[in-house]
């Protein structure tokens, strides 16, 4: 059978896809890119906030209409599915199984189940395959990488336990459950000797790794145990919290030749009373002291953040010490998102919600802003040496695409480089930096 796959939301999201993808595969179902093609379609939704709410919906409604040509089975996976179920199952009929994230230790078994009769007539080498149980999805070793050939993400926890106000990921997946080291290593050296030049590291709360199966913070040291592994070239990780970001950490980034200069920090606002109101557990004075200071410790840091807007009793004051700190701090990069209330959460319950073109207009003003920033933040870059990691190429082979160790693929920019060698996918190249776009670099090789 003919499987396709479509992946929602953030690479947490993804990492799992590729895990429900590798035990297809290892039970000898055909993976297609073609939804035209497949047989069944299997749909990993998010459900993190309205937009991605919408955007899962429409998707699922796309791939069914593949059920009037080809597609038999219609399988919807996923953070959407863990708030809303009963909903979809009404709602959307020609869906043939619905599983919640929390049901994913029996995903396999659902799946077998839906599909039996097709895999009853597979031969007897697919049926001893198929028994395999699978009743721990977070110890599934089997995982096709679907980022190309050069990096990977690499999930060191799931769920988050801090209960900020606007969020419901601890509704969806629950608190914080770090995976033992040993088991991350394990995988992070099979990743290597598969490869993969850089590794991203990623969890709803990274930096606050080892805490609940370790009494205390173990990020830093997993950091020096992976940094150890032989072939890796570049170690990243995003979503720190600035509460959790210490002098160890900043440290251990800073000694270490593998680990990416690069911060991404989730601040989402600058203003006390906002903060307060969000339960977020920092203050507007730690998080500028923060800035400053790696900064200071670290040369070439590059720091990205992430900001609200719109937060239930934001006040026109609140919003312009945001947007005056953020014309002061110059982010290297920044994502601006406006606030969307979402059900079962303290902030939804909020009587006074700013109205949708406020938020409009204040995310505007700060996008418009950062462009200007990071414009002449890269400006500053010219004439520097950078490391390149080729990635892709043009038509006519003259023009190379790749990244820095300034950004992390599909979110940041990219860095195009004009050379007249022949240059291989996943060769590192030494580049002088020769001029800038708002968001990318032009580079010639040295």
């Amino acid at each position: 059978m003919k499987v396709g796959f479509v992946s929602l939301g953030c690479s947490k999201n993804l990492v799992d896809t590729e895990k429900t993808i590798g035990v297809f595969k290892a039970n000898q179902y055909e993976i297609v890119n073609n939804p035209g093609e497949a047989e069944a379609i299997v749909i990993n939704t998010c459900g993190f906030i309205e937009s991605a709410k919408e955007e899962a919906i429409n998707t699922i409604l796309e791939m069914a209409e593949y059920k009037k040509k080809k597609c038999k089975y219609l399988i919807v996976m996923g953070c959407l599915v863990e708030r809303y179920k009963e909903e979809l199952e009404k709602a959307i009929p020609e869906v043939d199984l619905f599983i919640k994230y929390s049901e994913y230790n029996s995903l396999w078994k659902q799946i077998e189940k839906l599909l039996k009769s097709k895999v009853e007539k597979q031969s007897n080498s697919n049926e001893q395959s198929n028994s395999k149980k699978y009743d721990d999805f977070d110890q599934i070793d089997e995982r096709v990488i679907s980022t190309g050939e050069n990096y990977a993400y690499l999930k060191i926890a799931d769920g988050c336990s801090n209960r900020c106000t606007y969020c419901a990921i601890p509704y969806i997946r629950g608190p914080q459950k770090s995976r033992k080291m040993e088991d991350i290593l394990k995988e992070a050296k099979k990743l290597a000797n598969l490869g993969y030049k850089e590794l991203i590291l990623i969890a709803q709360d990274t930096t606050k790794y080892g805490t609940d199966i370790y009494g205390k913070p173990m990020f830093a040291e997993l950091l020096k145990e992976i940094s150890k592994i032989e072939n890796l070239h570049w170690i990243r990780f995003l979503y720190a919290y600035p509460e959790t970001i210490d002098n160890e950490l900043i440290n251990v980034v800073k000694k270490n030749d593998k680990i990416c200069k690069y911060f991404d920090i989730p601040i989402q606002h600058i203003s006390d009373t906002v903060l307060k109101r969000m339960n977020r557990q920092n203050d507007g004075a730690s998080i500028r002291n923060l800035i400053k200071k790696l900064r200071k410790e670290i040369s070439g840091v590059v720091i990205r953040t992430t900001v609200m807007v719109g937060f239930p009793e934001e006040t026109k004051e609140d919003f312009e010490e945001l947007y005056k700190f953020l014309s002061e701090a110059r982010f290297d990069k920044l994502g601006c998102f406006a606030y969307s209330k979402e059900d079962g959460t303290p902030a939804a319950r909020i009587k006074d919600q700013i109205h949708p073109m406020t938020k409009k207009s204040r995310y505007n003003k700060i996008m418009a802003m950062q462009q200007e920033i990071s414009k002449e933040n890269l400006q500053n870059q010219i004439g520097k040496n950078v490391e390149i990691l080729i990635e892709d190429k043009s038509f006519d082979g003259k023009t190379y695409i790749g990244r820095t160790y300034m950004d992390v693929p599909e979110i940041d920019g990219v860095a195009y480089l004009n050379c007249d060698e022949s240059l291989q996918i996943g060769e590192f190249v030494n580049a002088k930096i020769i001029d800038v776009s708002d968001y990318d670099l032009i580079c010639k090789k040295i």
